[in-house]
This record gives structure tokens, C-alpha cells and sequence, in this order.
């Protein structure tokens, strides 16, 4: 399974960004699909996912309310949608996948990953 992101940039701090992720070799719709990130000096930490029907989604508490995960099985791509960008969302964010699901999702350490996308809001 590989997985490959795009869509990260430079933005302004109340900016957006949509992160895209497609996934290859694998049965996409058997994934429970999600996003973490990793800001320099800090560990990888869950930021969301969605289940592989996209009828559960979860998300961090620093997500909630910003960010929206979506998947399209039709064309094998997950999305991170990210609004209201603060600085401190700066980070490499990587796309992961797993036929399983963790309690509390925060504590998901999933199977495969990919290379990741850098994001950076500036202030």
C-alpha cells in the first residue's frame, strides 16, 4: 500500500488549505483512511480520520471545529480540509491507513504511512 499527500504550503495565519492523499496497491474502501502531523521537535499526534463507509469521523481537539476529513472511494483519495490555520498548526502532515480502528483514536497507530506535506502558517 502507498500512500501520497499533496496540497501543503505557505499560508497566512485564517487561511486555508485542503491536504489530498491517494492511495495505491491496496482495497481503498476496506481502510479506515486519517491525517497526523509532526511540528519540528514534537511527536507525530493524531489529527483526524474517517471510517471506511465515511459514517464515523474523528477528530483531535485541536481539529474540531476547523478541520474536515472526507474520503471518495470512487476515486480512491482522502481530504483534509483545514480552515482558520493557526501558526501553531505548522507541521508536516501524513496521510495513514489501516483496516482498524483504535480506542481512543488518538492512540491509533496505524499500519502504513506516507511521505508527508509540509504546511507552515505564518503569523
Amino acid at each position: 500500500v502507498q500512500l501520497a499527500e499533496s496540497g501543503g504550503g505557505l499560508v497566512q495565519a485564517g487561511d486555508s488549505l485542503r491536504l489530498s492523499c491517494a492511495i495505491s496497491g491496496g482495497t481503498f474502501s476496506a481502510y479506515v483512511m486519517g491525517w497526523f502531523r509532526q511540528a519540528p521537535g514534537e511527536e507525530r499526534e493524531f489529527v483526524a480520520a474517517i471510517s471506511w463507509s465515511g459514517s464515523a469521523t474523528y477528530y483531535a481537539d485541536s481539529a474540531k471545529g476547523r478541520f474536515t476529513i472526507s474520503r471518495d472511494n470512487a476515486k480512491t483519495k482522502v481530504y483534509l480540509q483545514m480552515n482558520s490555520l493557526k501558526p501553531e498548526d505548522t507541521a508536516v502532515y501524513f496521510c495513514t491507513a489501516d483496516v482498524g480502528t483504535a480506542q481512543p483514536m488518538t492512540s491509533w497507530r496505524p499500519r502504513y504511512w506516507g511521505q508527508g506535506t509540509q504546511v507552515t502558517v505564518s503569523s
